[in-house]
């Protein structure tokens, strides 16, 4: 790939971009010219391992940790990995000593400089995972979205950054978009993150609808529980609204794209709807079918609306 020439994929690096294929949206589509799916590529690695270390979910054997000057018994401590990780980081950037380690790093430094990108969204997800080390529930709607700006809306701004397409407003609805993305992943995903002992659902709606953590330990979701997971698909619904505007915004291929970001949350809020909103059996996926119908009806109503 343009951007990853230089650098031999290991197989730690293969299983991270190989994640790209489970994500509820194209993350670089074929029908994308060239360099843009090499950039989107470079910039989803990242961003994938980012989570995978906040995760630990990292390749076995310590390649990781090795690759950021680490002893690979340090592969555990997230925290450490998440401090030397963007130590690396910031060798792609002025100021920076000398060229970055871990090689998915090193296949960004050419995204970064033909874009012009800047450190601040690269830096944004790291924060977001060590926030996931320290704050393992969150009160209200807004604490979670204020998590979400540093979780999701930074992938957005990268895509407007790479396609040459940012301004403010498009920046706006995007993140309205990636935080719905954010929401709609902790909607499909309840009781995998609560055997991690994380709560991606506001306390205070928890308690409006009578939910405890014990209900969401459950096999299969009560009626309190479906009713909530109903309010939050809703509230991510709205945010996924904004995304119309954007996708009419642009024009050619890079519309199909945007498209393909809005549908797949719409087409996985689908998957939740079909599952009767019980989430607890395991994560409501969206079918391919259901996803192209979506994406054609993005792209109608960006027509329509336009």
């Amino acid at each position: 790939m343009t951007g990853t020439r230089q650098v031999r994929p290991d197989a730690s690096m293969r299983t991270t971009l190989a994640k790209a294929a489970d994500e509820n949206f194209p993350v670089a589509p074929f029908f994308l010219p060239r360099a843009w799916r090499d950039d989107l590529m470079a910039v989803y690695g990242y961003a994938r391992l980012v989570d995978d270390i906040g995760d630990g979910d990292l390749a076995p054997g310590g390649t990781d940790a090795r690759h950021l000057g680490l002893d690979p018994a340090q592969s555990d401590d997230r925290l450490a990995m998440l401090d030397a990780f963007e130590t690396d980081l910031r060798r792609i950037f002025p100021g920076g000593d000398g060229a970055p380690r871990h090689p998915l790093l090193r296949a960004l430094v050419p995204t970064v400089r033909r874009c012009g990108l800047t450190p601040e969204p690269f830096l944004g997800l790291i924060e977001a995972n060590r926030q996931d080390q320290l704050v393992r529930r969150y009160r209200t709607w807004d604490d979670l979205t204020r998590y979400c700006e540093l979780s999701a809306d930074p992938v957005g701004r990268l895509v407007l950054a790479i396609t040459g397409s940012a301004d403010p407003e498009r920046i706006r609805r995007s993140d309205a978009v990636c935080t719905a993305l954010q929401i709609v992943e902790h909607l499909q995903d309840v009781a995998e993150d609560l055997a991690a002992d994380r709560v991606y659902l506001p306390a205070e709606d928890m308690e409006r609808f009578g939910v405890t953590e014990d209900d969401l330990a459950a096999p299969t979701a009560g009626a309190p529980v479906r009713a909530l997971i109903a309010h939050e698909a809703a509230r991510a619904g709205t945010l996924l609204e904004e995304g119309i505007p954007l996708v009419g915004s642009v024009h050619g291929r890079l519309r199909l794209l945007l498209a393909g970001f809005v549908a797949g949350g719409r087409a996985a809020l689908a998957a939740i709807e079909a599952a009767g909103h019980d989430v607890l059996p395991g994560p409501p996926r969206p079918t391919r079918p259901r996803l192209m119908r979506e994406v054609g009806a993005v792209l109608h109503r960006a027509r329509r609306e336009g």
